[in-house]
């Protein structure tokens, strides 16, 4: 069993799924026969790149900002995110009729900024680097007595999203593998929590690119190694693992497998044309991995989270 002194419990993930219910779509669970006969495998892609504000990032928030005191809504929440954490958190705080305000370095993508001003957040710029958006924060929140939510490394969101992986077990499915990329890892720890709560026998494998491979690194030397010039096409995933969630991967993530750019654009390109479905990059890291390693999941149950569908149209890469 699950030491679940520091970790959310499952009474609390469930608690969380019923808390943001009216906030978030219940996605669905899609099947390509074509890409199950590639992979030699049953796929089941569960589909957060139709969620709210496109990605599963929207469960998170939604979560930590349900969970604010009356006193802490007063002084409205801050983050800094120049990704779909932004848009998430700035989209919870207008349903809470609360104030957001969102540290964004400069070269944010102009898409990014035009989602988080119209779920009615306030755009702080600065410099693109972290000590710059961490120093900027402290200043916002010093000023304004905003609550920082931070994007991944925090329970309440890791809580919000192991609601993921807890509907796609209310399907009924008995997965034998689930799949999830990993960036920051409050999805993937979501994930591992909730699945070896209710299926310890099932494995939980991440998919992570090779140009920003600090929890591949992290696992296997069993100690945290920041990532530093982290270079990928999978955007979403150029973040440090955060230490709350390697704590939770470290315990509960069977494996971390990792793929090449090439890799990653053919699985997303697969999935353009197989299910014809906008995903991410970073979305396709997963099924990447899948099929690099066949032999290893031939004949089994696969869950694979699509964590979102936030891509420049313009920018494809094939």
């Amino acid at each position: 069993m699950i030491e679940t002194m520091n970790f959310p419990s499952l009474e609390a993930i469930k608690a969380a799924r019923q808390r943001i219910q009216p906030f978030i779509h219940r996605t669905p669970i899609l099947k390509s026969e074509a890409i199950n006969d590639m992979a030699g495998c049953e796929i089941y892609f569960k589909c957060e790149n139709f969620q709210k504000v496109g990605a599963f990032k929207a469960r998170g928030a939604a979560n930590a900002v349900a969970k604010l005191t009356d006193a802490q809504k007063q002084n409205g929440v801050a983050t800094h995110s120049s990704g779909n954490h932004a848009a998430a958190l700035a989209r919870a705080a207008s349903v809470a009729g609360i104030k957001s305000y969102i540290v964004m370095p400069s070269n944010a993508p102009e898409i990014k900024k035009k989602a988080v001003k119209g779920y009615g957040g306030e755009i702080i710029e600065c410099e693109p680097n972290l000590m710059a958006r961490e120093t900027t924060l402290q200043a916002v929140v010093k000023k304004t007595g905003a609550t920082f939510i931070p994007p991944y490394d925090y329970m309440d969101v890791i809580e919000g999203q192991a609601t993921c992986a807890l509907e796609m077990w209310e399907e009924g499915i008995p997965f034998d593998t689930i799949m999830a990329p990993v960036g920051g890892g409050g999805l993937l720890g979501g994930t591992a929590l909730t699945t070896k709560y209710l299926s310890p026998s099932t494995k939980v494998i991440a998919g992570e690119p090779e140009g920003a491979d600090d929890a591949y690194r992290s696992f296997h030397a069993k100690k945290l190694i920041p990532m530093e010039g982290p270079k990928t096409i999978a955007d979403g995933l150029l973040t440090s693992l955060g230490k709350i969630n390697f704590a939770i991967i470290m315990d509960y993530v069977d494996d971390i497998l990792t793929v090449s750019d090439e890799e990653i654009i053919a699985a997303m390109r697969l999935i353009y044309e197989r299910m014809k479905i906008v995903i991410e990059p970073s979305c396709a890291v997963p099924l990447a991995a899948l099929l690099k390693q066949k032999e290893r999941f031939k004949g089994q149950k696969v869950g694979i989270i699509l964590s979102g569908g936030n891509v420049d149209l313009g920018k494809l890469p094939f």
